[in-house]
């Protein structure tokens, strides 16, 4: 019995040995899933902050080329409007000295003494008169219809106030100079009087 008893002394002894020895081998993957878990959570922490930089970035640089592209657009509609102004302000110029030359073809017409009208040179001249108006009316010229119209500021302009009792004040009684319209746009006011 007494081997028995120191023989159980030595299996406890041995095993509290062992447990003693493979204590730290049980407790280390414990320690080492905690260091695991902080160095993942430092990680994981790393990484959000990154993504987060990145997303902050991804945003300056959205916000950036929306800007750009805005900015483009409206620089592209401005040069469009530029280039309609100034190939419109080149016809109207054009358009305007072109006009001078056909009120002077009309002057002339009106001064043609009445035995040369029937002339074949002349029926030639006053053709190439008609084809001239048809060019000028081509390109949106017409003529702003003053003589018995209530003087307009936005398309007359006065020369003369006349006294004329037949006619209400403010009417136009003579027409100067006419005037014309481009595509609707004032290319030059018609020179009139004006009753009183």
């Amino acid at each position: 019995m007494a081997k028995t008893k120191k023989k159980t002394k030595q299996k406890q002894r041995k095993k509290e040995k062992t447990k003693e020895e493979t204590k730290p081998l049980l407790e280390a993957p414990e320690e080492e899933t905690r260091l695991l878990e902080g160095d993942e959570k430092a990680d994981i922490t790393e990484l959000k902050k990154e993504i987060q930089d990145c997303q902050k970035l991804r945003d300056e640089y959205l916000a950036g080329w929306q800007r750009a592209k805005a900015d483009f657009v409206n620089y592209k509609r401005e040069e469009e409007e530029r280039s309609k102004s100034t190939r419109n302000y080149t016809e109207q110029n054009c358009i305007l000295n072109m006009l001078a030359v056909y009120e002077n073809l009309e002057k002339a017409k009106e001064h043609i003494p009445s035995k040369l009208k029937e002339n074949e040179w002349i029926q030639g001249i006053l053709q190439i008169e008609n084809q001239f108006k048809g060019i000028l009316e081509s390109y949106g010229l017409r003529e702003i219809e003053a003589m018995g119209e209530q003087f307009d500021p936005n398309f007359h302009e006065a020369i003369e106030e006349i006294e004329k009792d037949e006619v209400e004040p403010g009417t136009v009684v003579e027409v100067i100079q006419k005037g014309y319209l481009v595509n609707n746009q004032l290319l030059r006011p018609a020179k009139v009087k004006v009753a009183k």
